[in-house]
């Protein structure tokens, strides 16, 4: 690794986008700005939902659950919410066990980006980021984009070609990313 921390081994045409993925909105928002800025990076986009076992006090009552697969079907149902049912080519979901700020920053050492909501399902609704976005911003190993608001700004352009054939005809109406 270099001095930044961030890691010298990653192979940009075979690095993903790694988008943290826990069925709240923002993560589905996450997971479309990933599909917006999956041509500029020209990598695929790695879904990845992670799962822990929960820690009860008192009265021990077994329960049939399963949280590796509660975590897998809500990873997919936020895929299929965020891309409409056809998700990019060559999107990959993953479900790891770890706590999500955990499990994305290891998942880091290896990305060109990641992707994460401004917050989760934490419960403080006045905060502009959550817990886990801080933690990843703050430990990432690659740069690190945290989604705001609740959908992709209209008129978004991500190929840069046809930005410059757009932009006299859109001039001030489509937010470019370089």
């Amino acid at each position: 690794m270099s001095d930044s921390g961030y890691a010298k081994d990653r192979d940009p045409e075979r690095a993903p986008i790694v988008v943290g993925v826990d069925g709240s909105a923002p993560s589905i928002v996450a997971l479309r700005w990933a599909g917006a800025l999956t041509p500029l990076f020209k990598g695929h986009i790695r879904a990845v939902t992670s799962w822990q076992y929960q820690i009860a006090l008192g009265t021990f009552t077994p329960v049939l659950w399963d949280p590796e697969q509660e975590a897998r079907k809500i990873c997919a149902e936020a895929v299929a919410a965020a891309f409409n049912g056809t998700p990019p080519q060559g999107l990959e979901m993953v479900v790891c066990q770890g706590s999500p700020a955990k499990v994305l920053v290891e998942e880091s050492r290896t990305a060109q980006l990641v992707v994460v909501g401004s917050r989760g399902h934490g419960g403080f609704e006045g905060l502009l980021l959550g817990a886990v976005s801080t933690a990843v911003a703050e430990h990432a190993k690659c740069p690190v984009f945290i989604a705001h608001g609740t959908d992709l700004p209209a008129g978004l352009v991500t190929d840069p070609g046809q930005a410059s054939q757009e932009g006299g005809s859109r001039a001030g109406s489509s937010h470019v990313l370089p």
